[in-house]
C-alpha cells in the first residue's frame, strides 16, 4: 500500500512539473503572439502607405498612355 502511495505521489509530482512547463510555454506563446500581431500591424500600415504612393503615381501617368513623340 505504501508503494501505491509513492507511485501516486510521483505521478502528482510529474503532473505538477508538466503543469508548470505548460504554463511557462503558454506565457512564451502569448508573448510571441503579441509580438507577431504588432509586427503584422506595422507591416499592414507600411503596405497601405506603399499602396497610396503607387496609386498617386498611377494618377500622374497620362491616361492615353501614348508618347507624344510617336505622333
Amino acid at each position: 500500500m505504501i508503494s501505491e502511495f509513492h507511485q501516486l505521489s510521483e505521478k502528482i509530482r510529474e503532473l505538477a512539473a508538466l503543469a508548470t512547463t505548460l504554463r511557462r510555454e503558454n506565457a512564451d506563446l502569448r508573448r510571441s503572439s503579441a509580438a507577431l500581431a504588432s509586427e503584422n500591424a506595422e507591416l499592414t500600415r507600411r503596405m497601405q502607405e506603399a499602396h497610396q504612393r503607387v496609386a498617386a503615381l498611377i494618377e500622374k501617368i497620362p491616361a492615353n498612355g501614348h508618347n507624344e513623340e510617336a505622333v
